[in-house]
């Protein structure tokens, strides 16, 4: 039995120096197709561990507050200690929070994006759309006319329609877009308006007085008759960045509106710019629409 501890063969003694086949006596061994322990294999080469496809998407906090253009990334670590920062509505103060593009960070008040904001601003011609949605069908969109002028993911303020021309103002400034689609905020639109038929003055006289549309009153700022042009061609100037707005005041008269472009846009003018063509904002100008 002391063999068997061993790990050796029944009968053998302790100078038997035959080779166990690992079989009873008098069987010859097979030959394995398998290698052998020690034998070497052939080396196939790991494939590199994938990382989940979520990793690709984050951004250390303090990079993704240096993208936006709020401040450097050691600017950004001190706001972050300072509980200025929320992220999806939470303050987060951890050093090397990591977060994703899709997720709604807040600095010091403000909601930014990981880019740096970018102001653009179109003469947009007829026929084309602001709609996200046509982009890609029959319609030619306004994205077209405006893809070379930057990477970043610009949206325009408000929309028009096909018909619709006039300046039209490119951001990924989310807290500008949102300040200009509020009902009540205060910056000035000046529009000309193209009728089918001259306006009658008695009509031009009770639009300035102000307009009643879905029970809602509308002040209008001034309106007038352009000067040299028929009496079909209307300026007027009012707080509205909504041009179906525009439409309908005159259509509440019964009047069928051809055309409406908008020349004015919270001082922003159409001078030495092209139908068709943009460009960036001025950083003056930029201060100015964000105190208009």
């Amino acid at each position: 039995m002391e063999n068997n501890r061993r790990g050796g063969t029944p009968g053998r003694g302790k100078n038997d120096n035959r080779k166990s086949t690992g079989k009873a006596p008098g069987y010859p061994a097979k030959k394995s197709s398998a290698p052998a322990r020690n034998e070497a294999k052939p080396f196939k080469p790991k494939a590199a561990p994938q990382k989940p496809a979520v990793e690709k998407d984050e951004i250390r906090l303090n990079k993704y507050i240096a993208n936006s253009g709020m401040c450097s990334r050691r600017d950004a670590d001190i706001y972050i200690q300072s509980g200025n920062v929320k992220v999806n509505g939470k303050v987060v103060t951890e050093m090397g929070y990591k977060v994703k593009l899709t997720d709604e960070v807040d600095f010091d008040g403000s909601r930014i994006t990981p880019e740096k904001k970018e102001y653009v601003l179109l003469n947009k011609p007829k026929n084309f759309t602001t709609s996200v949605e046509s982009a890609a069908g029959a319609q030619r969109s306004v994205f077209e006319l405006v893809r070379g002028a930057t990477k970043a993911s610009i949206q325009p303020i408000g929309r028009m329609d096909l018909n619709t021309t006039g300046l039209l103002i490119f951001t990924n400034d989310l807290d500008l877009i949102r300040k200009f689609n509020q009902p009540n905020q205060k910056s000035f639109k000046i529009y000309q308006v193209s009728l089918e038929r001259n306006l009658k003055f008695e009509d031009l006289e009770k639009i300035s007085g102000g307009v009643i549309l879905d029970g809602y009153r509308l002040s209008i700022e001034e309106i007038s008759y352009i000067e040299t042009q028929p009496k079909t061609e209307i300026g007027i100037k009012l707080r509205t960045a909504n041009v179906k707005v525009v439409r309908t005041i005159f259509e509440s008269f019964g009047y069928t509106v051809l055309k409406v472009d908008r020349v004015s846009f919270a001082g922003l003018t159409k001078k030495n710019l092209p139908r068709g063509n943009y460009r960036f904002l001025t950083e003056q100008e930029i201060i100015n629409l964000k105190n208009s």
